[in-house]
């Protein structure tokens, strides 16, 4: 369900760096968990907007998630303001897991 609105080549660099996030109570990274909505680039402002979501409104790893993909982002941007916006509209489901991430789990 990734949403990639502007550049496209800094947000592929930017998943991959979101990839080394994982879910500490699943074991699967936050890309191909489906938790990652979209990314954002202001070039000119030097800000990265990351919309994610977590797979509970309560889920208790949400603040450590949020933190490693804002360190993620500031490792491969360095220079760069995060912003996360936390959503739950739509609400993660497991539907929106990738494939790999699907194989991963032996789904």
């Amino acid at each position: 369900m990734t949403v990639i609105s502007n550049d496209t080549n800094l947000c592929q660099q930017a998943l991959e760096s979101l990839k080394a996030v994982n879910d500490p109570e699943i074991g699967l990274n936050i890309v191909d968990l489906g938790l990652v909505y979209q990314i954002d680039f202001d070039q000119a402002d030097k800000k990265i907007y990351l919309q994610m979501t977590l797979t509970t409104q309560f889920c208790p790893m949400g603040q450590s998630i949020m933190d490693q993909a804002k360190a993620a982002l500031e490792d491969r941007f360095p220079g760069n303001e995060i912003d996360i916006i936390l959503t739950f509209d739509p609400r993660w489901n497991a539907d929106m897991i990738s494939e790999q991430g699907k194989k991963f789990l032996n789904r």
